[in-house]
């Protein structure tokens, strides 16, 4: 399922029109990406939550010439799922 799917199955469910629900939805995933980006935490009670971590910088090989280069240190996201998220998804 792509987003435009994810809004058409919102708006039919919800009976709101696909422009109000795209708007809904992109308000929710830009919101969810504030808050990490300030390094917040994301809790969704049964769904589950989004938190940021690190990865530390380390010395990597290009496989084509083998030779080492630098990787630089980055922040990753996370997802953790929700139990009522996993038994849902385990029941099918």
């Amino acid at each position: 399922m792509n987003k435009q799917e994810l809004i058409d199955a919102v708006a039919t469910t919800t009976g709101d029109s696909k422009a109000a629900t795209g708007e809904a939805i992109n308000a929710v995933l830009g919101t969810i990406i504030g808050a990490l980006t300030a390094g917040d935490a994301v809790q969704l009670v049964g769904f589950g939550s989004f938190s940021t971590g690190q990865r530390a910088a380390r010395t990597g090989r290009n496989p084509s010439t083998g030779a080492e280069m630098q990787i630089a240190a980055a922040k990753t996201v996370k997802f953790t799922a929700g139990k009522a998220f996993k038994d849902a998804v385990n029941a099918s």
